[in-house]
């Protein structure tokens, strides 16, 4: 049997309808040219973690040690370490050029380097939104928290660096892929950390929430420490990307606020992009460079600390 991650609604499908998100007046419009392709660089469904391929194997052995390793106490652990921005001091494009050594094994979709991905993603969103120039940076630069995978940044294991994100301190739902390993976890069976709510309390936000430990997380307390320009919007989509279970499949609302549902309107926007942009097409990097390079320099400072 077939198992595919849930998409959640947003009036899109695979069968190549054309589909995109404006801001019309403050409200979203779906409607538009960006087109959902069938397959993805394998030819695959986009995220079917059963599908038999060279990646599977490795895909699902990636999530059962992230399922089991991933606690609590872990996540504020790290969070904690890297919060203090210790690690180096780069500009954003050489984080970029230093990311490019890395494939991201828990990703069944791509198995290129990731500055293909990201331009991929960038690109296809400045076409769409040629006015919205934070959303092309934030395409841009939402994974280079991957960086963690560096020997200069501890040469951090790919199960706590890639890879779908979720709450932790509470239940872990079951829309999250391979939740079946979480029954190895400590947590799973903690009398309070199992519960609905956890240690949290309803829509107390998730600003609130302790994230499994990740790329995701580490680049948004990057962008916090270092006086980034770019819309709360942009801080939400980085930190919340890869958090499937909530933007794909409508789980752990109950821990959001009204901010929290504002800003998913545009991390189902983003998410469109990040994930039916990938592809063996390649962008030329020298081409578009000078343009990501603009807006690096309007919206981040010329270094920062990581």
């Amino acid at each position: 049997m077939t198992v595919i991650v849930p998409e959640h609604v947003l009036e899109e499908s695979c069968n190549g309808e054309s589909v995109k998100d404006r801001q019309i007046d403050g409200k979203i419009d779906l409607s538009g040219e960006f087109t959902v392709p069938d397959s993805n660089a394998f030819g695959h469904s986009f995220r079917d973690y059963e599908k038999e391929s060279e990646r599977k194997a490795g895909v699902e052995e990636f999530y059962r040690v992230n399922h089991i390793n991933q606690t609590y106490a872990f996540a504020k652990r790290k969070k904690e370490e890297y919060g203090k921005l210790e690690k180096a001091e780069m500009s954003i494009w050489e984080c970029i050029v230093l990311l490019n050594e890395f494939v991201d094994e828990s990703d069944p979709d791509l198995d290129e380097p990731q500055i293909e991905h990201l331009l991929q993603s960038a690109e296809a969103i400045r076409r769409d939104y040629p006015d919205e120039d934070w959303l092309h940076l934030t395409a841009l630069i939402h994974d280079l928290g991957k960086v963690l995978l560096h020997p200069s940044f501890g040469g951090e294991p790919q199960w706590c660096v890639v890879g779908d994100t979720f709450p932790l301190g509470c239940a872990f739902d079951e829309s999250i892929v391979h939740h079946q390993y979480f029954k190895q976890n400590p947590d799973y069976a903690d009398p309070v950390l199992s519960t609905r709510l956890g240690v949290y309390t309803e829509n107390c936000g998730l600003d609130k929430v302790t994230i499994s430990w990740g790329h995701d997380e580490y680049m948004y307390l990057v962008m916090k420490g270092n006086e980034v320009r770019l819309p709360p919007a942009a801080f939400f989509i980085v930190r919340f990307h890869s958090f499937y279970a909530l933007h794909r499949s409508g789980a752990y609302q109950y821990l959001m606020n009204d901010e929290d549902k504002e800003m998913l309107k545009w991390l189902k926007i983003f998410n469109k992009y990040d994930l039916y942009s990938k592809s063996k097409v390649r962008v030329n990097v020298e081409e578009v460079k000078p343009y990501y390079m603009s807006l690096i320099n309007k919206y981040f400072p010329a270094k920062l600390r990581w």
